[in-house]
């Protein structure tokens, strides 16, 4: 494993606090590096070696990101997810995992966590991948322009409201930012590799039914029940388009 080369701009909370990390692994060594790593960047860090105790420290003090190992001695890494999300349904949260078979990939992703990185993995990476997802969920100082409109959906990209037809979404960090960038870019085609270079900023293996699981998120929340707007053009990619504008098109 890599040490990050050098500093950056340093991330804090809205409020100019340091962010709060929480690092869940069973592998003490491995805790104590990934804290010394996030230190560094001047977060605030706890640290947890099994999963009650990650559940304590997330009640105590509530993180603004989770680094969370799948493999636990007492809980599995999705079934802490699952709890602490009961508390903090949009912390962001980056797996750690031994495995890289594809269907460990999506079952951790399923189950809600935003990101994964596979052991044996680069500082430089998880550091990265965490900055990116606290960005995603608006948990930094660093702030967007404001609102994005696209016919009777709107996003507020300063405090994440996004609303259709007046109603309220909530969506997960990983959700808003796909939708941010479909909103950004509408009525124009996105392949499937653009999705993944812009959403997860890496090519995720070339999985690319991740974005299939990802729209199909997007659609159960936007589209259910209203005139659709993610629209599929098979082999393509997927748009976004105004209902208005899109109602006598046929979605896939």
């Amino acid at each position: 494993m890599s040490t990050p080369a050098a500093a950056r701009e340093p991330l804090t909370r809205p409020d100019g606090s340091p962010i709060r990390a929480l690092v869940v692994d069973d592998e003490p060594s491995l805790g104590d590096l990934l804290s010394t790593v996030l230190r560094y960047e001047g977060w605030s860090v706890q640290t947890a070696v099994n999963g009650q105790s990650a559940i304590r420290s997330a009640r105590s003090i509530p993180p603004d990101v989770i680094v969370l190992d799948v493999m636990l001695p007492d809980l599995s890494g999705l079934e802490v997810l699952r709890r602490i999300r009961t508390l903090y349904p949009h912390v962001p949260v980056l797996f750690l995992t031994a495995k890289d078979a594809v269907e460990d990939r999506v079952a951790g992703l399923t189950a809600g966590g935003d990101d994964y990185v596979t052991k044996p993995f680069s500082l430089e990476e998880v550091v990265a991948r965490l900055r990116g997802l606290l960005r995603r969920a608006g948990a930094t100082a660093v702030a967007e322009d404001s609102a994005l409109v696209v016919g009777d959906l709107t996003m507020d990209e300063d405090s994440h409201e996004v609303t259709r037809g007046g109603s309220r979404i909530t969506l997960t960090a990983t959700e808003f930012e796909l939708l941010r960038f479909f909103m950004r870019n509408p009525r124009r085609v996105l392949s499937k590799a653009q999705i993944l270079d812009r959403v997860w900023q890496y090519d995720f293996g070339g999985q690319a039914n991740i974005v299939e699981l990802y729209v199909s998120y997007l659609r159960r929340k936007v589209d259910v029940g209203r005139a659709p707007m993610i629209h599929t053009l098979r082999g393509v990619g997927y748009v976004l388009r105004p209902a208005e504008a899109a109602e006598a098109s046929s979605t896939a």
